[in-house]
């Protein structure tokens, strides 16, 4: 548990330290996750040693969305000023992720036929 802790933390204190010093438009968290997933890839984290505390995390996830959604309603002005451009580029965002996620699908099930 401490070690799996150990490496989502820090792993998420390294993105954060990364997109900081570097100046990187990119979120740390992303940047983590991105290391979090070679890590997997490569085999250098196994799967069994992060299972426990991403099962556990996954779970209560919903209670980790309280904080930013209680720091959304200080910019309640901005938000309702705002609206039409979060809603068109939730919008838009959300029919590009679909197109991506679908292509690369297609594409991973393709390659795995051709094994």
């Amino acid at each position: 548990m401490i070690l799996s802790l150990a490496i989502i933390f820090g792993l998420l204190l390294l993105g954060n330290t990364i997109s900081y010093l570097l100046h990187i438009p990119v979120p740390g968290s992303i940047i983590g996750m991105v290391m979090l997933t070679a890590l997997l890839h490569f085999k250098i984290v196994k799967v069994d040693q992060i299972k426990g505390i991403a099962n556990l995390l996954t779970t209560h996830m919903a209670f980790l969305f309280i904080p930013p959604g209680v720091a959304l309603m200080l910019h309640f002005q901005t938000l309702k000023s705002e609206l039409v451009t979060i809603l068109g580029s939730c919008l838009i965002s959300t029919v590009v992720v679909l197109i991506v996620v679908g292509f690369t699908q297609q594409k991973l099930d393709k390659s795995k036929d051709d094994e």
